[in-house]
């Protein structure tokens, strides 16, 4: 579709002032890490397993959020040592390689003199994309890697393959039931998360990540909401599998792609991290093929950094709401905000655990994409499905952006 999708987007979305102030947003990458099983292999499978019955004894205060957020992704990065390591603003990224955009021969040759050794030349045809992976010299920080590259290559694009972590918890508690039966349904949506397992809306599911696809209670969660929200078809990309540093920037971007050959419309991305140039090139090419991409705000309060993929321009940013319509205390915001949708006293089915109880951003992000999707069909005008989003939002404010979506969806099938 047409180079301008984002700018659409983003008038289609033209709302109250008040929903447009750019507030900071809030990073959820370890919302919900238990420490002590920081050993265990994949970082989907580390943060959606503990219960998040604590979030009401800090009861929204932003500094303890940002402070708690701080000391998991400490906790994170030491476990995986020579796996995961600091980029230059002190964010976590794929250890002893960076990415270099759109490369070429006398720039790669410059980087190799200096020890930048090259992994992979490749691309991302469906989105118009390339890119070379390299080695960072023996015995260097990642940190400084970047920089000593970016001096030998003056001008060029180069970055950390940043992680990003799913924004929400499975507690393994009950919440309220309500089926989503007067709203229109139907329509795809793809999932970038973790491994989809038993869900009957499954068309395919990509792997992009070693080990992958690898059953995340995450994604099936998210999955299990979708069908209970009507949606007819899932497609799931597995960004975490078994790596340590899965969900990096590269393993999303390239899961942009696979939705974009596959002519996925709206693809849901419960994950959060830093704003990332190879991710933000994804998201803009997608955006210009036809796909509206949505995005969890995240679950580490206002004082965190701002949250991405939410925050890159058109890009649908959604927080969550409670079983009563408040918005939830630990969601965080993005550079803009467009919907909220349910995220807290809710359910999903999950194999091997039943009916279990959500929380978090991550589950509100897809339920708003279900509401997009079951609107769009063959010659589908986006701004049209954008604006018909728009008039079915419930209770417009600062908080909720242009007003709560589904909150009938509160149960997964």
């Amino acid at each position: 579709m047409r180079a301008g999708l984002a700018a659409l987007i983003l008038a289609a979305l033209a709302a109250p002032a008040a929903a447009q102030l750019g507030l900071p947003g809030g990073l959820d990458p370890l919302g919900t890490v238990d420490r002590t099983r920081s050993a265990v292999s994949g970082a989907a499978e580390n943060v959606v397993d503990r219960s998040v019955s604590g979030l009401s004894t800090i009861a929204g205060n932003a500094g303890q959020l940002a402070q708690d957020r701080l000391g998991r992704l400490r906790d994170f990065v030491a476990a995986r040592r020579g796996s995961v390591d600091w980029d230059e603003r002190h964010e976590p990224a794929r250890a002893g390689e960076l990415l270099l955009l759109d490369p070429d021969a006398d720039s790669l040759a410059r980087a190799a003199e200096k020890g930048f050794a090259l992994i992979e030349q490749a691309g991302i045809a469906d989105l118009g994309i390339a890119y070379a992976r390299l080695s960072i010299p023996k015995g260097e920080q990642l940190a400084r890697a970047i920089a000593d590259l970016r001096r030998i290559l003056p001008g060029r694009e180069i970055t950390a393959d940043h992680l990003h972590f799913p924004s929400g918890a499975a507690s393994g508690k009950s919440g309220a039931s309500a089926a989503a039966t007067a709203l229109p349904k139907g329509g795809t949506v793809g999932v970038i998360d973790g491994g989809i397992a038993g869900s009957d809306r499954l068309a395919a599911q990509g792997a992009f990540a070693a080990g992958a696809p690898k059953a995340s209670d995450h994604a099936s969660a998210i999955a299990s909401l979708l069908k209970g929200a009507g949606t007819t078809r899932i497609y799931g990309a597995d960004v975490y599998g078994t790596d340590p540093a899965g969900g990096n920037a590269l393993a999303i971007a390239r899961a942009l792609g696979w939705m974009a050959a596959q002519r996925v419309p709206v693809v849901s991305i419960s994950l959060v991290g830093p704003a990332n140039p190879l991710l933000a090139r994804a998201v803009a090419a997608a955006q210009a093929r036809g796909i509206v991409v949505v995005a969890a705000v995240g679950n580490d309060g206002a004082a965190a950094p701002p949250a991405f993929p939410a925050s890159y321009p058109g890009v649908v940013a959604v927080t969550g709401v409670d079983g009563r319509g408040r918005v939830l205390i630990e969601a965080g915001r993005a550079a803009h905000l467009d919907y909220a949708a349910p995220g807290a006293d809710m359910t999903a089915l999950v194999p091997g655990k039943g009916r279990i109880g959500l929380r978090g951003t991550s589950f509100a992000a897809p339920l708003a994409a279900a509401r997009m999707a079951a609107r769009m069909g063959p010659g589908r005008d986006v701004g049209a499905v954008l604006r018909a989003t728009n008039a079915e939002a419930l209770a417009p404010s600062r908080r909720t952006g242009r007003g709560v979506l589904c909150m009938a969806c509160r149960t997964g099938g």
